[in-house]
């Protein structure tokens, strides 16, 4: 990823925050739409799990081209999500409800071309969750 698409993806990340803080659960409420099965994976207080959601994003996309340093969280987060039962197949509808919430918030800034740069740095936070958190598919 170059420098101006990630500086791209933080700029709307800052704006992602700043709306979603309003509702943090949208995240959420729009994964269980593409894939209620997945409910049953989560606790109660998704208000608490949106914010931690958007934080832990945040970290990521701040840091997202210095491997060093994002490397452990990787790791971190592919672990507790498999220790969840999250599998490989389930990032299809975390990848998609991401998109619906990046819509959401940022609405007509949300083109095409970042729409893409999110799909890619998500498949590629996705990828090094998988790889280095022992995610299973089915």
């Amino acid at each position: 990823m170059t420098d101006d698409e990630l500086k791209q993806l933080q700029q709307s990340y800052s704006k992602l925050k700043e709306e979603t803080g309003k509702s943090p659960s949208y995240f959420y409420d729009s994964l269980f739409r593409h894939a209620p099965e997945l409910r049953q994976l989560f606790r109660e207080d998704l208000e608490g799990q949106g914010m931690k959601f958007m934080t832990t994003l945040g970290v990521i996309v701040a840091r997202l081209n210095d491997e060093s340093a994002v490397a452990p969280q990787f790791q971190q987060l592919g672990k507790t999500h498999a220790s969840l039962g999250v599998l490989t197949e389930h990032f299809a509808p975390m990848e998609e409800a991401l998109i619906d919430t990046l819509r959401h918030a940022l609405g007509k800034e949300m083109t095409l071309e970042l729409e893409a740069l999110w799909r890619t740095a998500f498949k590629e936070i996705s990828l090094k969750m998988i790889e280095r958190g022992g995610i299973q598919g089915h």
